[in-house]
């Protein structure tokens, strides 16, 4: 949980806050996700969530789609002594990464990382809309 405010360098390398590294282990896997922003995933978690994309069925066409991008997007990375991921270019190019970024976490096997002006925008749009939001979860269970 949390959420940090870190700079990208010019080399596309990024660090993650303290609390993160702790429960990642010595290395995790990135992927581009929603929104122009980019998933990471504990190894544990990523093999959760890789096994039920990969049972996606070949014959829905969407579901390739969706396989292809986030497969193929995927990155193991692994920490520098300074505590720093670093990634490839078309990730960062995907998430628009430039300099500012925002990191946040979603529970004890992923996080994400945007760009601070995406996020902040996007953040902007879920607050004014989050009772609507919130509503709409009942069918959900929550």
């Amino acid at each position: 949980m949390g959420t940090y405010q870190h700079t990208i360098d010019t080399k596309n390398r990024l660090i993650i806050p303290a609390k993160f590294r702790n429960q990642l282990g010595d290395s995790f896997v990135v992927t581009r996700w929603m929104e122009h922003s980019i998933r990471a995933y504990t190894q544990e978690g990523w093999d959760a969530f890789s096994k039920q994309v990969r049972a996606l069925p070949e014959t829905n066409a969407k579901a390739r789609q969706f396989k292809r991008f986030v497969l193929g997007g995927a990155q193991e990375v692994e920490f520098d002594k300074q505590g720093r991921i670093t990634l490839t270019k078309s990730l960062c190019e995907y998430a628009q990464l430039e300099k500012e970024t925002t990191v946040f976490g979603l529970g004890e096997d992923s996080f994400e990382i945007w760009s601070t002006a995406n996020w902040q925008a996007y953040e902007e749009n879920v607050a004014e809309n989050f009772d609507d939001i919130a509503d709409g979860l009942d069918d959900l269970g929550i």
